[in-house]
């Protein structure tokens, strides 16, 4: 799962960034699953599409804090690939999803 690797990727962070970018990274990673779960339990398809798109939100500023997290040189280029293309998936199947669903609302 995309949030555990995340919390390994970032358990060598400098302790400077505790409550910066590894806090940010590992919130982040949390929010896509946990917004996925919440709009799965919601009563209306409508509202489950919404936290599906709030959970592209946190997937897209994942994937921002990755390629920061990279350049800083917190992350090394083969961590940062690896995470990269676990997010592009998750992307990909939650867009897949959301788009399935706003056909069964219409």
């Amino acid at each position: 799962m995309l949030a555990e690797e995340v919390y390994r990727a970032t358990e060598s962070f400098p302790k400077s960034e505790t409550y910066g970018l590894t806090s940010q990274m590992r919130r982040a990673g949390v929010s896509v699953p946990s917004n996925i779960a919440e709009g799965h339990a919601r009563t209306y398809t409508r509202e489950y599409t919404r936290f599906l798109t709030i959970a592209m939100g946190s997937l897209a500023e994942l994937e921002t804090q990755i390629e920061i997290a990279t350049r800083l040189r917190f992350l090394s280029e083969d961590m940062s690939k690896q995470l990269l293309v676990q997010a592009d998936s998750l992307g990909k199947q939650l867009r897949a999803l959301s788009t399935a669903l706003a056909q069964r609302v219409r």
